[in-house]
């Protein structure tokens, strides 16, 4: 869309055009180039009960209406003074940013208030963090990336403490990125899942060579199996009550 242009005097003047997100900026520009073209006046009087001269009500109401699109051109158009439709326009996009300032601090609080899931994965749990980011800076709000990477080092599990304590110790957390940080307690969570599989496997590997004929169980005192092998607490139940049966069984003879 090309910037509608005017000259007044050897002042070019550039007109911003207003959208749904920008009034701030557009407003303060406007109140600039309406000063230079000596216009402004229609609109903030230094004397509220001084008269203003119909030519420049109308000169401030045609940059007014240069600067807006057809929308908002449609609901000023019955406005009488440019200070009418001036504040029109404020009071129809202020509301658009009242709302998005709540929609904000929504989100902060959704920022602040997610933690980590026990069966959840590092990057999985950074990606959900980075939405709602997205949405923050979207909205207009700053969010700076040593708060993001701070949340993170707050709010992981216990398995990652080491780490984050060491990168928060040893590392620039001001100028680390998020991706950095991700990569690296990435790499560290794969290296622990790697360990604790390979355990299993050696202690899947250890029960498989041992002679269970020699095992006793400290649940019901019999050799031959573990106490974590039964499957259910009744059935440990019946098998300590059977041997408590056998036992008395084989002392009878010496009773006798």
């Amino acid at each position: 869309m090309e910037t509608p242009r005017t000259k007044e005097g050897d002042v070019v003047v550039n007109y911003p055009m207003l959208t749904k997100s920008n009034y701030t900026a557009w407003s303060l520009k406007m109140k600039v180039f309406m000063k230079a073209q000596g216009v402004w006046g229609a609109i903030e009087q230094k004397e509220p009960r001084a008269a203003v001269d119909e030519r420049t009500v109308q000169m401030a109401l045609a940059a007014i209406y240069q600067g807006v699109p057809e929308d908002v051109l449609l609901v000023i158009a019955e406005k009488e003074t440019a200070k009418e439709a001036w504040e029109a326009i404020k009071t129809i996009c202020m509301g658009v940013e009242r709302a998005q300032k709540a929609r904000v601090q929504t989100l902060k609080g959704e920022f602040e208030s997610l933690m980590m899931k026990d069966t959840e994965k590092i990057e999985d749990f950074c990606l959900k963090l980075s939405a709602i980011v997205t949405n923050i800076r979207v909205l207009g709000e700053a969010m700076e990336v040593s708060s993001v990477v701070r949340k993170i080092l707050r709010d992981v599990l216990d398995k990652f403490l080491q780490i984050a304590s060491n990168i928060e110790q040893f590392g620039d957390v001001k100028v680390m990125s998020v991706e950095e940080l991700v990569g690296c307690l990435k790499a560290h969570e794969e290296r622990m899942n790697g360990k604790s599989e390979q355990q299993l496997l050696l202690a899947q590997k250890w029960k498989g060579r041992l002679d269970k004929s020699k095992i006793k169980c400290f649940n019901c005192n019999i050799y031959g199996h573990f106490a974590s092998e039964y499957d259910k607490p009744l059935r440990k139940e019946e098998h300590c009550q059977e041997a408590n049966l056998a036992q008395l069984h084989d002392d009878e003879p010496a009773l006798l």
